[in-house]
């Protein structure tokens, strides 16, 4: 796509972003209804499928980064789209509220198993930053011991949520009072009474099939333009990747996470938040294996630095979800005003690292 003039470039690139906020809502309605008829919330297996569901154009964009050698692209989609993706809590703070007066997201979604999610997330990162310090040579059949480690810290995470989920020797079992009773963990739904109408488990299939492809598709369409246009720009990679990039991917999530605010789940907006940021390292182990290359070692200091702005996001909102803040600034809580505050002056930080 280099060749194709830049308005053409930046039509595709939002064209793609629109299929890929579509496309991220059926992914959401069709693993919501296959997680009912299937039980899949309740298995560790279902977990993981949500969780790459719900991550298909960061995926898409993975793959094809670091087959055609852009690592950097890929390393800053992952890193720049975890700092991005727990902004987008602050967007469902402030859109999301269902009534006037409402309390702050993290005051409504307060719960243990969140803040557990939230430490999840900070653990594998810091096993990121570790990572970017051992030699290339550190690998066995393009396995790099760092970014296994990353994947066995997320199933271990999930193991814990879905043990939290059920019981946490705490009064309410780790519930704050106040807060919305929904079940607390990836995606896992109350019981509901089948509903007659609702589409055949074979339709579900062919849809989430059908968004599933038109993710992926858009998420290589958003690459390609992407980056073509932010080399005719100037734009670098590692900018690109964690700004641009990152905010046509995170579009579903924000889709899904308002409809969910708007109905009353508030745990399962965090929760999906902080379960795709957990999710996304283990890319690391995929990108390796397809470049053949050990990307981590290969970290620039802007991905590094990246990573750390990501590490005090998840934190804050951890602070948030345990000290539950009632009252609102700007239309937020002081922890999303927190947030959006230090992203910002992260990103004005990495325009001066990258420059």
């Amino acid at each position: 796509m280099t060749h194709l003039p830049l308005p053409v470039l930046l039509a595709i690139f939002v064209a793609s972003g629109a299929v890929i906020w579509f496309a991220g809502i059926q992914l959401s309605k069709t693993t919501d209804a296959l997680d009912d008829k299937l039980h899949l919330g309740n298995a560790l297996g279902g977990l993981i499928v949500l969780a790459v569901a719900t991550n298909l154009p960061e995926i898409a964009i993975t793959v094809t980064a670091a087959a055609s050698g852009r690592i950097e692209v890929a390393v800053g989609n992952i890193l720049g789209g975890i700092a991005l993706q727990t902004v987008v809590i602050v967007v469902l703070d402030v859109f999301g509220k269902r009534k006037h007066g409402a309390p702050p997201i993290t005051y409504r979604a307060a719960s243990l198993v969140l803040v557990i999610e939230a430490i999840t997330v900070a653990a594998i990162l810091a096993v990121v930053v570790a990572g970017t310090q051992l030699p290339e040579q550190a690998d066995l059949l393009r396995i790099t011991p760092q970014a296994l480690l990353i994947v066995v810290l997320w199933i271990v995470g999930l193991l814990l949520v879905r043990r939290a989920g059920k019981h946490l020797p705490w009064h309410e079992n780790g519930a704050a009072p106040d807060t919305t009773q929904h079940p607390s963990g990836h995606r896992n739904r109350r019981t509901s009474a089948p509903n007659k109408n609702s589409p055949s488990t074979g339709r579900t299939v062919v849809v989430f099939i059908i968004a599933a492809l038109l993710t992926l598709v858009a998420g290589y369409a958003a690459e390609q333009s992407g980056s073509a246009a932010a080399s005719q720009v100037g734009l670098s990679g590692v900018l690109f990747g964690a700004t641009v990039l990152a905010l046509a991917t995170s579009l579903p999530e924000i889709s899904t996470g308002l409809q969910a605010v708007k109905q009353g789940d508030e745990n399962l907006a965090i929760s999906d938040i902080f379960g795709g940021n957990a999710f996304l390292p283990t890319l690391f182990l995929l990108a390796g294996l397809i470049s053949g290359t050990a990307v981590l070692p290969v970290a620039k200091a802007s991905d590094i630095y990246l990573t750390a702005i990501a590490i005090l996001l998840s934190l804050i909102y951890a602070t948030g979800l345990l000290f539950r803040p009632e009252k609102r600034i700007l239309g937020m809580g002081i922890d999303s005003l927190a947030v959006l505050v230090l992203y910002l002056v992260g990103v004005a930080g990495l325009f001066g690292i990258a420059n």
